[in-house]
């Protein structure tokens, strides 16, 4: 079956919505678009009022305004029913709710580790097993994530990548490198995570609170 490919416009304008914050190089690279065409259609956004270019911690970069949101979400509803794909991107989210239950459950317990009267202790991950249960928590939900991509692709090829990026997470956390669970700046486990849930809620035009 021929891949459903989205409009690099489309692409460049959703890029901006995952990253939150991002400069033009990470912006083309999230879709693997061609710099100079994504610089352009930054241009074009920022004059129609969808993107703000601002600066943050003395790092520059683009960001959705509301209007650029709403945008975001017109062009993936748009997109949905021109390929008939709706139901199968609803049936994904449905299956992808409680396995997003276990992600928050096992970050948790990265970052908590109770102790007798103090429930709310930190981890300090000296505790290598139950560093490592919840290591294998985070790999049992990568396993389970691939099917739910697969079928993803089928419906819209920029659903790809989620489980590679996520897997590669997962290794370096193996090896010992403790922030590529939950670190920001990085393609870490909850950074991957987070940005397929944003992507599955814009796509279907919800809010977490559609989810409870």
């Amino acid at each position: 079956m021929p891949q459903r490919v989205s409009d690099p416009a489309t692409l460049t304008l959703h890029a901006v919505r995952l990253l939150g914050f991002a400069e033009t190089d990470r912006v083309a690279s999230r879709f693997s678009l061609d710099r100079a065409d994504v610089e352009e259609h930054l241009l074009d956004f920022e004059a129609c009022g969808w993107v703000l270019r601002s600066q943050f911690a003395g790092t520059r970069g683009w960001s959705l305004t509301d209007r650029g949101r709403a945008e975001n979400e017109r062009q993936l509803a748009a997109e949905l029913d021109h390929f008939a794909v709706r139901s199968t991107v609803a049936e994904v989210h449905q299956r992808f709710v409680p396995l997003n239950a276990r992600l928050q459950d096992a970050a948790t317990r990265w970052q908590l580790r109770p102790l007798p009267g103090d429930p709310m202790a930190a981890n300090d991950h000296r505790d290598v097993r139950w560093d490592d249960r919840v290591i294998e928590s985070l790999s049992s939900i990568g396993r389970r994530l691939g099917p739910l991509e697969a079928e993803l692709v089928t419906a819209l090829a920029r659903f790809a990548g989620y489980t590679s990026r996520y897997n590669a997470a997962v290794e370096r956390v193996t090896a010992g490198e403790n922030r590529w669970v939950d670190g920001l700046g990085i393609d870490s486990c909850h950074v991957v995570w987070m940005q397929l849930h944003e992507d599955l809620l814009a796509s279907l035009g919800m809010d977490r609170r559609d989810e409870q």
